[in-house]
């Protein structure tokens, strides 16, 4: 090696060393700081170790996860097709060539006869519904159909009380099932239909399922099993060897054996079948890799005040390395070390936390979060190392900014313990502009073209424009402060002298207040949009009951039962028969539509195929903005009525639907839409469909028409009985149509009532709710959580770099609380500040990418519903208050005694 650049190295090393250890010296005597540095490290670092050791002990090995699936078996066998397949190894994906059949149900004594002598077979079901009623409400269970008895089924799951069901009659429940049914074992347990009920004789764990399970002896299925599962546990007299495996699959058997099989993999045009999701793609894994670093950034803006504020109070030390003949290279690397060491150590700490804590709380993330027992402890050391580089990464970033303010700091102000002013340079407002301009520019990219990774990219960099431009605006806002009242003047100085602390505290703020606000909108907006979207089937709360079985419906009996309910649960005044059309006997299928006139017909068909010049003209045409769901058809419902459902199923008003009875009463037909009627008739056409050479044509008739101009639910037609038997149709009673409006507690006490009869009970309740309301206060708790640990974390680093302005105060007769209002202040200006820029930048952001959907929308045709723009109130007014509690706990929480120092000069 060159002497001279070996020289240098050694230097450089040297150099490295001494700042390491001045650096660690420097952590034992700045105690407190150095905690709170710790803490914000080693917290994330310990979520996201946690979160890896859970993940990687829930992904189970080949082995585990076949040892789970065979238990006491040597093998599984599994009859999927009706000819030759190729299978995977371990049986867990299988190909065949062509279109497969699937395999019709086959018995234990099938399977056993393609297998050698002395072997031994368990038919088992993995998965079959078993359906409880729970406080009025029916409730569908996992079910195992298995006989755990046997030797076989014994090793699929462990019995922690009492013993396997054993026949008829008997059921075994897990702890999950046994919580939600109320139960203990010995009670008795009754499906929801009534058909069947069990004594519950034992309490078994599935470790593939926590959530609730029941276990059940074949002899106990409840009713009869529609699709075959053809699953089998087997017992061999020898080991599994290729060429077992391969005859069974010749049969489209597939084989899960205790070792991967010798298979070969699929040829020609075979279509793999994969039984376990693919894993994530590009995009997943760059939209991942982008909100770590969002979190990077959040953890650098929060630790970065503290290096900042403990150069300043180290600024003498850093003269003396200087004076000493340190360059500014040295004095960097001195700031540099300090966030190498305490990001090492809170990467240290942080992952043997998280390694403890993801194995001490193993249990509860199975039963509550995974739904399964994990594989073995394990804790994926390439995870823990990448996240342990991340930490160390985020602290020496934090000290980045703090490490070139020292090496550019004047030495006989730091040997002096003067202040300087930082000389804040205006390019770093320019480039903070060029960032935010590029970032809002990419993120609408990203959201015209519906890629989230982009979107969020250009997110972050419009976050790093605002960071680059929050000093300047800090300075700015300082000298609004001359007009100002004592304590808030010095806050708002404090805050543009300590630019290095304070703008990055109200960084983080703006940036976790920005994406809560972001997302906020963005949800509350897609909230709106789906409710536009949304048609209900019938007006608010009326009910619709229907059976499949006609005869059913048509019973008097069964109608009187239903009046019965409906009046003394729902207190329905009215309940009126629902009848359908129904092709004529000699027609297999048909469809029967009122016919639109071609003068109102859209003419521009659905797809992409259309240019910008057309897209504007079908955008123009009256005939298509009327009614865009005519590009896709319409689907309308049938029904046979004279008036009496009518109301019940629309909700129109009584003199709309008292034109409509009289149509219906003379024998015509009422639909939903008006451009469906001409001149007061509809004309209505029945399609008649299949390969019968002896059907029917088409039949056609031009009905005296009404179009309800009032109501609300589907698209129906709606036609007398006389019109009907005019287009060849046949009727048919399908239910019941229930009026009037009733509470939770009515209603399903109405569907309990009716459980017995066997039928379908539909309740109108609006659109079903999202859960986003949660989602958005969750994100408002995330924000404040933030906001308020940023503004104490600053407030308390600007109390201790202000001891002596606090001193000079007391000095000159300040009183107490005048030191609680100034940390008041001081929290104000980091909270209201951040969290305003957040408020802001985080409209902007929606508005960006809600504008950029729907211009996206708009260029397609048909045009989807555009995304208006929403803002939840309830989420601002957190955020809102969320600074006044970080003022009111910095001045609570500070101590009312001035401090008085005495200084020999």
């Amino acid at each position: 090696m060159n002497p001279d650049r070996a020289a240098r190295l050694a230097g450089a090393v040297g150099s490295w060393r001494a700042a390491l250890r001045i650096a660690r010296r420097e952590a034992r005597r700045a105690r407190g700081r150095t905690a709170l540095v710790l803490a914000m490290i080693t917290l994330p670092v310990l979520a996201l170790t946690f979160a890896a050791a859970s993940y990687d002990m829930s992904e189970l090995t080949p082995a585990e996860r076949v040892g789970r699936q065979l238990g006491t078996a040597d093998a599984e066998l599994r009859w999927v097709a009706r000819g030759p397949v190729v299978q995977s190894a371990w049986g867990d994906g299988w190909s065949h060539e062509g279109e497969p059949v699937q395999a019709a149900p086959v018995t234990a004594e099938q399977v056993g006869r393609l297998l050698p002598a002395g072997s031994r077979v368990l038919e088992i079901r993995r998965w079959a519904p078993v359906p409880f009623r729970i406080d009025d409400r029916d409730e569908t269970f996992s079910g195992r159909i298995v006989d755990l008895t046997d030797p076989l089924g014994a090793g699929l799951a462990r019995v922690l009380a009492g013993r396997p069901p054993g026949g008829a009659g008997e059921i075994a429940l897990n702890p999950a099932a046994l919580r939600r049914l109320q139960v203990r074992p010995g009670d008795t347990v009754t499906v929801a239909d009534g058909s069947a009920s069990y004594r519950v004789v034992g309490v078994v764990e599935f470790p593939e399922e926590l959530r609730p399970v029941a276990a059940l002896h074949p002899a106990a299925a409840p009713g009869p099993l529609t699709e075959p599962d053809n699953t089998f546990l087997v017992d061999l007299p020898s080991e599994l060897d290729g060429d077992l495996v391969r005859r069974l699959n010749a049969y489209g058997v597939v084989v899960t054996g205790r070792t991967p099989a010798p298979v070969a993999p699929p040829a020609g045009d075979a279509v793999f079948v994969p039984s376990r999701s693919p894993a994530l793609d590009v995009e997943q894994m760059s939209t991942m890799v982008l909100v770590g670093g969002l979190g990077l950034l959040e953890v650098v803006l929060l630790v970065g005040p503290a290096f900042a504020v403990g150069v300043r109070r180290r600024r003498r030390d850093l003269a003396l390395v200087a004076v000493a003949g340190g360059d500014a290279a040295q004095l960097r690397r001195v700031v540099l070390a300090d966030g190498v060491v305490l990001g090492a150590v809170g990467a240290a700490a942080g992952v043997v936390l998280g390694v403890a804590v993801a194995f001490a709380g193993r249990p509860l993330v199975e039963q509550y979060l995974f739904g399964a027992r994990f594989g073995g402890y394990r804790c994926w050391p390439v995870a823990l190392v990448a996240i342990a580089a991340v930490a160390v990464l985020a602290g020496v970033l934090a000290a980045l900014a703090p490490a070139w303010t020292a090496a550019r700091q004047d030495v006989v102000a730091g040997l002096a313990g003067r202040r300087t002013a930082p000389a804040h340079r205006r390019r770093w407002l320019a480039v903070g502009l060029l960032l935010t301009a590029g970032g809002a520019a990419v993120a609408a990219a990203g959201a015209a073209g519906s890629t989230p990774s982009v979107t969020l990219a250009g997110l972050v960099v419009g976050e790093l424009g605002l960071v680059f431009a929050t000093p300047t605006l800090v300075g700015l806002l300082a000298r609004l402060g001359r007009a100002l009242p004592l304590a808030p003047r010095i806050a708002l100085r404090d805050a543009s002298r300590n630019r290095s602390s304070t703008a990055p505290a109200i960084s983080a703020v703006m940036a976790a207040v920005a994406g809560s606000v972001a997302l906020g909108v963005y949800l509350a907006s897609d909230e709106a949009r789906a409710d536009r979207m949304y048609e209900p089937t019938v007006p608010y709360g009326n009910v619709v009951v229907s059976s499949p079985d006609p005869e059913r419906a048509a019973d008097a009996g069964t109608r009187a039962r239903v009046v019965a309910a409906a009046r003394a649960h729902l207190g329905a005044d009215h309940v009126a028969a629902l009848t359908t059309a129904d092709c004529p006997p000699a027609v297999d299928s048909c469809s029967v539509t009122p016919v639109l006139p071609p003068e109102r017909t859209c003419p521009w068909p659905p797809g992409d195929g259309l240019s910008a010049a057309e897209r504007r003209q079908a955008l123009a045409d009256a005939r298509c903005r009327d009614a865009p769901a005519d590009q896709y058809g319409q689907y309308f419902e049938v029904v046979v009525d004279d008036g009496t459902a009518l109301p019940i199923l629309t909700g129109a008003d009584p003199a709309d639907v008292a034109a409509a009875t009289a149509v219906l009463r003379a024998g015509g037909a009422v639909v939903t839409d008006p451009r469906y009627l001409v001149d007061d008739r509809v004309r209505v056409l029945v399609n008649h469909f299949g390969d019968d050479p002896d059907a029917p044509p088409p039949a056609a008739a031009a009905l005296p028409g009404h179009a309800l101009r009032t109501g609300t639910g589907i698209d129906r037609l709606l036609l007398s009985a006389p019109a009907a038997d005019r287009l060849g149709l046949v009727t048919r009673p399908v239910g019941w149509a229930v009026d009037g409006v009733a509470d939770q507690r009515r209603q399903d006490r109405f569907v309990a009532a009716l459980r017995p009869l066997g039928l379908q009970v539909e309740i109108e309740r609006g659109r079903p709710d999202s859960g986003a309301r949660p989602l958005l206060l969750l994100l408002a708790a995330a924000s404040g959580v933030v906001t308020v640990g940023a503004a104490g974390i600053a407030t308390g680093l600007a109390a201790a770099e202000g001891r002596r302005d606090l001193s000079t105060l007391a000095a000159v007769g300040a009183g107490p609380g005048v030191r609680r209002l100034l940390s008041l202040c001081q929290a104000g200006v980091i909270a209201v500040l951040g969290s305003t820029l957040g408020i802001v930048a985080g409209l902007g952001t929606a508005l960006i990418i809600l504008t950029a959907t729907n211009r996206r929308y708009a260029s397609t045709w048909p045009v989807s519903e555009p995304y208006p723009m929403v803002v939840p109130w309830t989420v601002l007014g957190v955020l809102v208050l969320v600074p006044l509690v970080a003022m009111l706990g910095a001045g609570l929480f500070t101590r009312s005694r001035l401090p008085v120092e005495r200084r020999l000069d």
